[in-house]
């Protein structure tokens, strides 16, 4: 006994075979309404319809292939009726009973409306209005790439890809490259908290409150009791406790008002003004200091302050590099003493740094940045000294000589 099964058949499926039609036609219940080239406006039921394009009835001969044509498909969904503006070209006719159709410049919602419903139909899903709305809603495609229809690029589009190819590769060096300098600077490398060009000699200040003048400028050599500064105080203040109270009549007091006390001020010593810390016309306070003098051997140091944490590597002859505020060369050094803040207990220790190359003294109390590299500097050294032997390799003989 044998059996023989048939397979059921959907009659409102079109089969045809997949390289002869790229989307699958399906028989809906839809209406298209089109206006023919002589003003009508006539309406026919669809045979088909697909997302390439559709064929209907159209029970006349007032359209001919080739001709292009605007309309509406129109559907009902849930007793609403749905009507959706088209444009197509009439591709093939077969007398007056089927004319197929293509669509034309048909938009993304459109499309996304029609692989709905056709989805919808052949899953044999009900097809309501909230779905419908959302599908028109979502960007249901994506952007076209650049140059994804195939054409060559030319060799100025090469060109500028490589070039912002580069661009962005040297930012990504120089960025990684700062990351790791900055990793480098807070793990590897020792900073003082505060430093400043320290140089041994005598002040000069202020013998009562007045407004200083200066006669001589940071750099000159003064001998010993040679003037460096006039002061002008008010002789009211100068008189003050001095005066008998019986003196103090308003006549007295009136005449001297008015009146100023001048003052000179003179050099300790044979010596070289290195700072002046009140400027000229500025009024200063009794027993302020106005300037800064050493003696004309005098040998510029530099005092930091290091954290305590800090002492496995504070100790004297340890090599230190520093930067005087000011100044963009680096400069070395060792360090020479070593003593607590304030000569007692403290979280700071102080310490003396002796330069390799001789301060101006006229850097004094500028601010210093001083570090201390890891390994005594070795690693710096040996740094050093690889660029200048790949800079001797890559540059010729002359030129490396004429940086030098």
């Amino acid at each position: 006994m044998s059996a023989v099964i048939s397979p059921s058949i959907n009659s409102n499926v079109v089969h045809e075979a997949e390289a002869q039609r790229q989307y699958a036609r399906l028989k809906l219940p839809a209406k298209i309404r089109y206006y023919t080239p002589q003003g009508q406006e006539l309406e026919a039921p669809l045979l088909d319809l697909s997302v390439g394009g559709f064929s209907f009835a159209p029970g006349n001969h007032l359209l001919h292939e080739g001709q292009y044509c605007r309309g509406k498909l129109m559907f009902e969904v849930e007793g609403i009726g749905f009507a959706m503006d088209v444009e197509f070209q009439v591709r093939s006719l077969a007398g007056g009973k089927r004319a197929g159709c293509e669509f034309h410049h048909l938009r993304q919602r459109e499309q996304a409306a029609l692989r709905y419903l056709i989805s919808s139909f052949l899953s044999g899903e009900l097809i309501n209005v909230g779905d419908l709305i959302s599908t028109l809603q979502r960007e249901n495609f994506t952007k076209p790439r650049k140059g994804v229809d195939g054409a060559p690029t030319g060799i100025f589009g090469r060109m500028r890809a490589a070039g912002l190819s580069l661009v962005i590769f040297l930012i990504g060096v120089a960025a990684c490259t700062y990351v790791l300098y900055q990793l480098y600077d807070i793990y590897f490398i020792t900073h003082a908290d505060s430093a400043q060009v320290a140089v041994p000699g005598q002040q000069v200040s202020m013998p009562r409150e007045g407004a200083v003048q200066a006669l001589v400028k940071v750099g000159d050599t003064v001998a010993k009791g040679a003037p460096v500064g006039t002061f002008s105080s008010n002789m009211m203040d100068v008189l003050k406790g001095v005066l008998p109270t019986e003196d103090l009549t308003p006549d007295n007091l009136q005449r001297l008002f008015g009146k100023t006390f001048q003052g000179t001020l003179t050099s300790p010593c044979d010596c070289r003004v290195t700072a002046q810390l009140i400027g000229d016309g500025q009024t200063a306070g009794k027993g302020a200091p106005v300037f800064l003098l050493s003696p004309v051997d005098a040998v510029a140091t530099v005092e930091a302050r290091f954290p305590y944490r800090s002492f496995d590597e504070l100790q004297p002859g340890t090599a230190v590099d520093f930067v005087v505020a000011g100044e963009t060369a680096e400069r070395s050094g060792r360090i020479t003493t070593l003593a607590l803040q304030d000569g007692g207990l403290a979280s700071d220790i102080r310490v003396m740094i002796q330069p390799d190359e001789p301060l101006a003294t006229e850097l004094a109390k500028r601010p210093v940045d001083v570090r201390i590299p890891p390994l005594g500097g070795m690693f710096d050294a040996r740094l050093a000294a690889e660029g200048e032997m790949l800079a001797s390799k890559l540059l010729p003989a002359s030129e490396t000589a004429a940086g030098q």
